[in-house]
């Protein structure tokens, strides 16, 4: 209805157009015409007039674009001051259209329209006109050029140069941020009325945007648009021709606009307290739980550092942050244990590494909380009270006696009762044996120091309630000498002595294997 109400409106304007142009003015050729001499008087000053003979006679011919109705549309006349009205002269129609579009009566030169026509796809037709003697078919007027031009109506809807638009802006962005310009066009005559004059206005997407209806810049309407609350905007611009007056025609596009993120959220630990445990075997660089600190923004703005920044287990345990899940990961730092300490009180610091220098006095950006760490009780294996242990013995140490005690005990607070033995890889000949019950060792067979000087073996200590808790400890054990062997001669020494010899001589050295005789001649 609203179309059609338009169209009737610019067909009533363009027929009183049409009236007004073609009844007044007459326009004339000014070649191959000569003058007439008329009497009469001036109005002003009595001269005598100059009547010049008209040769072609038309308007400047108007069409209306779209006609519809049930006739052709009648287009106007040609008409030269040669014609007496015999029907001796034709009309002939030549140049853009003539035949198709424009037909022409030869005998009257009126025209016609025999199709619609469209101002958009042409504007205006260059024809020419003949007008001959049927009888000697000579022209009686030189061809003469004339225009017909199309008069525009309001048949096109503005479009927009996207169907759809997107467009972002930050977050928390003020009043009148300008977010995309939208552009419509209109296909008809701009120049000819308000057909092309658009205007721009929001369907949808108050109160958070508004539009400028002359330049269809859409801008921020409302404060403080978080992208925590709401992320995507879908926007409806309408454009209207006829400078938005009621019959105008229109077009409509959507703009999604997102709010992108910036970092106007500290962290925030979801509980002041995280309860965690760890047994004290548990080795340096053991993981024992994950705290997060939630952050609603996103991307680089929710990125958190985690540290210790206090408390009585600083440096018993250590806090890492996981990038990819922006967790903090606590871990044992150093060896634990129960009998010394059971329990850890540590504060964890939560910080946004990129805080945005616009929004610090919302806060500080970080959080803290509390973290307990219990040590759990373990099972662990006996312990020695020496690293190792030295025992020296006389080599005739009788086989029985006791030669050394070693001692291990059950660090655990259940105390467990432990048990001694010899690792027999490192005594196969049994030499030596323990007492399990008290740890004391004592020998099994005889010792010499001059075969083995030295023996080292292993003793064990073992938990009688849980064989797997045990220890080695390495026992030296080094042999005395005692005076047990006479002096023996390296070599068997044979001798002789004469028979003169006399009384404190030297017969031989025993120091070498050699020997020496020595024999002096009587004289006497």
């Amino acid at each position: 209805m609203m179309r059609t109400h338009s169209l009737l409106t610019v067909l009533l304007w363009s027929c009183v157009f049409y009236v007004i142009h073609m009844t007044p003015s007459q326009k004339r050729t000014n070649k191959h015409s000569h003058s007439e001499r008329i009497t009469g008087l001036s109005e002003n000053d009595g001269k005598t007039l100059h009547r010049t003979k008209r040769g072609w006679m038309w308007n400047q011919f108007f069409l209306l674009e779209e006609y519809t109705g049930p006739d052709t549309q009648y287009v106007g006349k040609l008409h030269t001051d040669q014609d007496k009205g015999d029907g001796n002269l034709k009309y002939i129609l030549t140049g853009d259209g003539a035949g198709s579009l424009f037909i022409i009566d030869e005998n009257t030169g009126d025209i016609h329209a025999a199709k619609k026509l469209d101002r958009e796809e042409k504007s205006l037709y260059v024809l020419r006109a003949k007008a001959i003697d049927r009888k000697t078919g000579r022209q009686v007027e030189p061809e003469s050029e004339f225009i017909i031009k199309i008069h525009d109506i309001n048949d096109n809807e503005p479009k927009f140069t996207k169907d759809m638009y997107t467009a972002s802006i930050p977050e928390m962005s003020g009043v009148g941020t300008s977010v995309i310009q939208v552009t419509a066009t209109d296909a008809d005559d701009e120049n000819y009325g308000n057909s092309a004059k658009v205007v721009y206005s929001i369907l949808q997407g108050q109160p958070y945007f508004s539009v400028d209806p002359e330049t269809g810049i859409i801008r921020t309407a409302l404060p403080d648009m978080s992208r925590e609350n709401r992320e995507q905007y879908q926007v409806v611009i309408q454009a209207k021709d006829m400078g938005g007056q009621m019959g105008g025609l229109s077009g409509t596009t959507t703009v999604n606009i997102t709010l992108t993120d910036v970092n106007d959220n500290p962290p925030r630990f979801p509980q002041s307290t995280y309860q965690f445990s760890s047994p004290e075997s548990a080795p340096p660089g053991t993981p024992l739980g994950r705290i997060k600190a939630n952050d609603p923004d996103v991307g680089e703005n929710a990125e958190i550092e985690y540290s210790i920044s206090n408390g009585d287990g600083s440096d018993m345990f250590d806090i890492v942050t996981d990038k990819d899940t922006q967790e903090g990961i606590i871990t044992v730092k150093k060896p634990l244990d129960f009998e010394n300490k059971v329990l850890y009180t540590l504060r964890v610091e939560a910080t946004n590494t990129h805080p945005d220098p616009r929004f610090l006095q919302l806060g500080p950006f970080k959080d803290t909380a509390l973290v307990k760490i219990s040590v759990e009780d373990t099972d662990e294996p006996p312990v020695f009270g020496r690293p190792w242990y030295l025992i020296e013995v006389d080599e005739d140490t009788k086989e029985g006696s006791i030669i050394g005690h070693v001692v291990a005990q059950d660090p655990d607070t259940a105390k467990n009762a432990i048990k001694y033995s010899v690792d027999r890889h490192t005594d196969l000949d049994r030499i030596f044996n323990i007492y399990s019950g008290n740890g004391s060792l004592f020998i099994s067979k005889p010792l010499d120091r001059e075969e083995t000087p030295w023996h080292n073996i292993t003793v064990i200590a073992t938990e009688i309630n849980n064989p797997k808790q045990s220890s080695q400890i390495p026992v030296f054990i080094r042999i005395l000498d005692i005076n047990d062997h006479a002096p023996e001669f390296a070599n068997y020494y044979e001798t002789f002595v004469c028979e003169n010899a006399k009384a404190g001589q030297v017969n031989i050295k025993l120091t070498k294997p050699l020997f020496f005789l020595s024999c002096t001649k009587n004289m006497s």
